[in-house]
């Protein structure tokens, strides 16, 4: 019987104090599962377009590790081109995706190939319990956000997802035929299907550099996830398009009774200035959300690749 091949999927972006150390840790328990169950691993580090020496390192990484490979994109297309890039360079007949910065504890790994080789599951993925060392703002808005995208869409997103997992090749095939430009990778894993184990952990902190998610990406991030999976903001603008319309339908109606019956003269002009602002601003805010869908879809029909790789030595 052939030994399962296991290929650890790494995004990288400005990490070169971090990857020395997660390489040390990951090394630790691949060779305990190696040793314990009949199973071979592969190293596949993504380079999204970084600033600093992280590609030098992940080279001089491929020269002395075995199975070690690399890509190396020509510019930053994001964290969801690179793991698609990474997916897809994986041979593995199970694929692991975890981030350079510990803060996925490789040490879930054994325990993540036991149950996906000893169970039904298609998938063991990764949770946090609480969002410890976390700004209190951004865990509050996170929590937010996953209970609205479950609940507009067909998106199975559990709150506290990380993208750490390991999953059979089936899963990471039905993965790669997910091939939109405009990626959310944890609204992806969802809406494939396929059984899925989670195991909850505590949150760790990064053990290096610093974080390349400030508030502002997350906002965007979250609004591409809601945008990739959901069609509700287009039915919300509608909505509130005719409630409009109603309510203006009832104020002339008001306006008409009390000028013929009681007589009252048309006047306001304050009042009425902060009702054609308000209008003007619900309008505003309709064909923000019509033109955000559109903007997607206009990205969507040029064709253009995901990504574009400048060096690797995948296949070589």
């Amino acid at each position: 019987m052939d030994k399962d091949l296991i290929s650890i999927v790494v995004p990288c972006f400005n990490e070169e104090q971090a990857i020395p150390l997660f390489i040390e840790e990951a090394q630790k328990v691949t060779k305990e599962i190696e040793k314990e169950f009949d199973a071979t691993f592969e190293y596949i580090f993504v380079d999204d377009g970084s600033k600093d020496s992280t590609p030098n390192i992940i080279k001089k990484l491929s020269t002395e590790i075995d199975n070690f490979r690399y890509i190396i994109l020509s510019k930053n297309f994001g964290k969801e081109a690179a793991l698609y890039a990474g997916l897809s360079a994986s041979s593995g007949n199970y694929v692991a995706v975890m981030d350079v910065d510990l803060q996925d504890p490789p040490y879930l790994l054994k325990e993540m190939y036991f149950t996906i080789k000893t169970t039904e599951y298609d998938c063991v993925a990764t949770r946090r319990t609480n969002r410890k060392g976390e700004p209190p703002i951004r865990s509050f808005f996170a929590r937010l956000f996953y209970k609205l995208i479950n609940k507009i869409s067909d998106a199975n997103i559990v709150d506290g997802a990380r993208d750490y997992r390991l999953m059979t090749r089936n899963m990471v095939n039905a993965i790669l035929s997910v091939c939109e430009y405009n990626r959310f990778s944890k609204g992806i894993f969802g809406w494939v299907g396929f059984n899925t184990k989670w195991l909850e952990y505590e949150n760790k902190e990064r053990v290096a550099g610093e974080t390349k998610w400030s508030f502002w990406k997350l906002f965007l991030y979250s609004l591409e996830g809601i945008v990739a999976f959901s069609t509700a903001p287009l039915a919300i603008s509608s909505v509130m398009g005719l409630i409009f319309c109603f309510i203006s339908l009832l104020m002339i109606l008001v306006i008409i009774i009390k000028t013929i019956i009681f007589g009252d003269p048309v006047a306001g002009y304050p009042s009425l200035v902060c009702i054609i602002f308000l209008i003007a601003g619900i309008q505003l805010f309709c064909m923000g959300i019509q033109g955000h869908y559109l903007a997607k879809t206009y990205l969507e029909t040029k064709n253009r690749p995901i990504f574009i790789v400048k060096d690797t030595n995948v296949n070589a």
